[in-house]
Order: C-alpha cells, then sequence, then structure tokens
C-alpha cells in the first residue's frame, strides 16, 4: 500500500469578513479560519492543531479530535467539474494538510502514523459546515460535500512534535480496517434508520467522543436536524 503524502501543509489566522449593512445574508459578517495559507517551514503539532493555526467557532471545531483537518488533493478537479469554479483548489475547504494516496476509502478510523515527530490518529470524518458555502457563495455546498462523501477528516495528536509538508504518513497501527471514513460517512447520513450499523460505529473505541453520541442518541430514537450546520446565517 502506498503511503499517503502531504503534498502541502496549510494554516490560517481568524478572519473578519463582510458588510453589516448588506441585504444579502452572504455578504453580512462572518469570521472563520477557513483560509489557509500554504507553508513548507517545520511546525509544531501540539494536542490541538498547529501553533501557527487558528479557529473561529472553537465550539464546533478545532479541539484535542479535530486537532488537524486532512483532505484528499485529487477531490478538487471533481469539485471544479461539478461547480464551474476554478479557484476551488488545494486549501479551499480549510485543510491543514492537502494529501496524495489518501482518501475516505483508504483512511480508517484509528489509523495511526508517524508525522515527522508527531504520532497522529484519525478520529472523526468531517461534518462540513456552512462557512465553505459562504466562502464560495453555494447555499448547498455543505449537503454537496456531505453528500458526496469527499468530507476529508480529522486527526487527534497522540505525540506532539515538529511535521512539515514533503512527508509521507508512515501507518504504524490500523485496528479498525472495516471502518474507513466512507463507510462511517455511510452510517451518518445515509443509513440513518440502520441502527444495527450505528451501534457497530459507535462502540468503535478509536471514534471521536461527539460522533458516538450523535450515534448513541439516534440509537435512543433521537434525530437531530444539521439545518443549523449546513445553512447556518446563510439562509433565513
Amino acid at each position: 500500500m502506498t503511503a499517503p503524502f502531504v503534498y502541502k501543509l496549510l494554516t490560517g489566522k481568524v478572519k473578519q469578513m463582510g458588510d453589516p449593512n448588506a441585504e444579502n445574508r452572504m455578504d453580512r459578517p462572518w469570521e472563520s479560519g477557513i483560509f489557509k495559507n500554504e507553508t513548507e517551514d517545520r511546525l509544531w503539532l501540539r494536542e490541538t492543531g498547529f501553533t501557527e493555526d487558528e479557529v473561529a467557532d472553537k465550539k464546533n471545531h478545532g479541539g484535542p479530535e479535530k486537532a488537524v483537518f486532512a483532505y484528499s488533493k485529487k477531490h478538487y478537479e471533481d469539485w471544479q467539474d461539478e461547480l464551474n469554479i476554478d479557484s476551488i483548489g488545494v486549501g479551499a475547504f480549510g485543510e491543514n494538510l492537502s494529501l496524495e494516496n489518501a482518501d475516505e476509502s483508504t483512511v480508517c478510523i484509528g489509523d495511526t502514523y508517524q508525522f515527522g515527530d508527531s504520532i497522529i490518529q484519525v478520529a472523526q470524518p468531517r461534518q462540513p459546515c456552512w462557512k465553505p458555502a459562504r466562502r464560495f457563495r453555494i447555499m448547498d455546498l455543505a449537503l454537496r460535500i456531505q453528500n458526496s462523501g469527499r468530507t476529508g477528516w480529522y486527526f487527534r495528536v497522540l505525540k506532539e512534535g515538529h511535521a512539515q509538508a514533503g512527508m509521507e504518513l508512515e501507518l504504524i497501527d490500523r485496528q479498525y480496517p472495516e471502518w474507513t471514513i466512507a463507510a462511517c460517512n455511510e452510517v451518518m447520513h445515509i443509513k440513518k434508520k440502520d441502527l444495527q450499523a450505528a451501534e457497530e460505529l459507535a462502540s468503535c473505541d478509536l471514534l471521536a467522543e461527539r460522533w458516538k453520541r450523535t450515534l448513541y442518541k439516534r440509537i435512543g430514537g433521537k434525530q437531530s436536524s444539521i439545518e443549523k450546520r449546513v445553512y447556518g446565517p446563510n439562509k433565513s
């Protein structure tokens, strides 16, 4: 199996944008850390992410279970074709790692990698929010990302250390080969009535706690609305 390769490493600070007097909701004030810049520097990767990186919404983004957001470089060819927007390319969705030789079908929950001096572990798929939609002015973009399965995923950091672009991710442990990111997305977003699958995924020890809570609520008969996450203030 070819090792995942870090094509680009990207970080960014929180930015404030928009016009408080705008009539169109897409033009109103918002803040985000989605705008990332490529760097070839050797950066320190700590428990909550790269030292040069920031997130705006700390309730829903960042933290130990979402320390590093990874996305497959090859997906952007599909997005350019589907959305007819040439500017959608590496970094467009706010990823920290743009990867080659890795996607949702080849990466599994709990996969543990040596990345430079650090050790990182796959914690959960990404559930896209309304901010990529605001950035590209496409109201349903979060839903399109979710439904496409091209979501990307998050790493937690097991060992802090320096890392940089141009490195391979060396797989050092794989405990749940059956739980690819693609399989997780299918359970969460497509097979919503399959409670047995939900229970099996929720029992995966290395799945992020937030995903477990959502699945156990489903098993208990509660379904959460995704409207606020995917549309947010973009829609009245």
